[in-house]
């Protein structure tokens, strides 16, 4: 049973995963590409530092994308293959679960062997060490986050999820009407503060991503 899903759930993600793999190579590479215009040490951390927040995004991109692509051949197909098998929704939610977290694992090795080229060109400054083991378990950690999450939210209905984006945009627009008509009432920071920073469900996303550093 796991195969059959495994294998329909690849054909809807696969073309995915590849571009998740592909970019997550060249995130290194690009990042140690820029840097090397910097002319001393301290510019050359500032110059990957820059680069940080793509990390962060094409976790989220990754996580985002499996998840979607998970539940697409039963959005499209209403169901009925889901509840025609002989096994319980939640064995089956967890079959879905277990191939997304397999098809995630492709850009995680591509990002970690970037990395590592990026350790074994010599074009690290002296004083300076690259860090692609931290960097690739972090990025590691926020994928599978973000895909959890996403999973989550894909497996419900088109109108349970339609639900949780419009609560999501009407926070956003009550903030931008009490910004409007000058209050000081912040309804984003706290509720920011509780998901991102530490220990938040999000807070593996922010902070510093580094792979080279002191």
């Amino acid at each position: 049973m796991f195969r059959a899903i495994l294998v329909s759930q690849w054909k809807a993600s696969r073309g995915l995963v590849l571009l998740a793999t592909l970019v997550a190579f060249a995130l290194p590479l690009a990042s140690l590409q820029n840097a090397q215009s910097a002319t001393n040490a301290a510019g050359f951390v500032m110059s990957m530092q820059a680069w940080g927040g793509f990390y962060g995004i094409a976790a989220a991109g990754l996580g985002l994308l499996v998840a979607m692509a998970a539940w697409r051949p039963d959005h499209a197909g209403h169901h009925v293959y889901a509840l025609s098998l002989p096994i319980s929704r939640a064995r089956y939610a967890g079959f879905r679960f277990a191939a997304g977290m397999l098809f995630l694992a492709p850009a995680l090795l591509a990002l970690l062997l970037g990395a590592a080229v990026v350790a074994m060109t010599g074009a690290i400054p002296s004083g300076l060490h690259a860090y692609p083991v931290a960097l690739a378990l972090r990025f590691a950690l926020a994928a599978m986050v973000a895909f959890a999450l996403f999973f989550a939210i894909a497996s419900s209905t088109q109108k349970t999820a339609g639900i949780i984006v419009a609560l999501i945009a009407g926070m956003f627009f009550a903030q931008y009407l009490l910004v409007m008509f000058g209050s000081d009432f912040d309804v984003l920071g706290p509720l920011g503060d509780f998901i991102f920073i530490r220990p938040g469900i999000l807070s593996v996303f922010s902070g510093r991503w580094m792979l080279v550093d002191v």
